[in-house]
């Protein structure tokens, strides 16, 4: 499959050097063209503008700033349907500016919409949120011998959370159905929370009970 990411941060260099493992065709796309260069030639993927990853990719891995994803997807001549048919992959999450101050407190969302903004301008595309609630630490660090990981997807297309569900899979991860894209919102909110949690200190992982617990009510 031909996926091509927007952004050259950790989840695309994280996320593509797996894609590439698994025999798809990955172009990393960004707006400083040495930094996709370097990314690209480390992955072992093509590389180029951010146009020329929209030419490239029938998946689109969005992975800008989360409150400048809109506007990148305008940017792009989403209103104007140039993204028509592709799968648009959002994995951002909007954090304030000011989200590392102190946290959990200072992880506030500049914006909690983000992928339902991306489905308004991307014209004739599918909007699949995906992979936000996973650092690029994660998988970076994450072994195929290891308990699989759980992807969260929500998006209203089935064809789309098909597609992307196998490319989780390619992953080594475990996708799960989390709804449609109304659900976004949530993601980005819990994300937020989450991380928050994580960057203070506190595993939040010991707030939930365990399966067995979950079964028996």
């Amino acid at each position: 499959m031909r996926i091509a990411t927007l952004g050259a941060g950790r989840m695309p260099r994280a996320l593509g050097h797996r894609w590439v493992a698994a025999g798809h065709e990955v172009f990393i796309g960004a707006r400083h063209l040495e930094r996709a260069a370097a990314i690209g030639h480390e992955i072992g993927a093509a590389h180029g503008s951010l146009l020329d990853a929209v030419d490239h990719g029938e998946v689109l891995l969005l992975a800008v700033p989360g409150a400048e994803a809109p506007d990148v997807i305008t940017s792009m001549g989403g209103p104007d349907g140039r993204l028509a048919g592709r799968v648009i992959i959002d994995c951002t999450n909007a954090l304030g500016a000011q989200a590392f101050s102190d946290p959990p407190r200072s992880f506030v969302l500049a914006r909690n919409d983000v992928a339902a903004e991306v489905a308004r301008r991307a014209a004739g595309a599918s909007v699949v949120k995906c992979f936000s609630m996973l650092a690029a630490e994660v998988w970076e660090a994450h072994s195929s011998t290891d308990v699989p990981l759980l992807v969260p997807i929500c998006a209203d297309d089935p064809a789309a959370i098909q597609m992307v569900a196998g490319l989780v899979r390619d992953l080594d991860a475990q996708p799960v159905d989390a709804g449609g894209l109304l659900r976004a919102g949530y993601v980005e909110a819990m994300a937020a929370f989450v991380m928050g949690l994580w960057f203070g200190g506190h595993d939040a992982r010991s707030m939930l009970p365990d399966l067995a617990s979950a079964a028996a009510e």
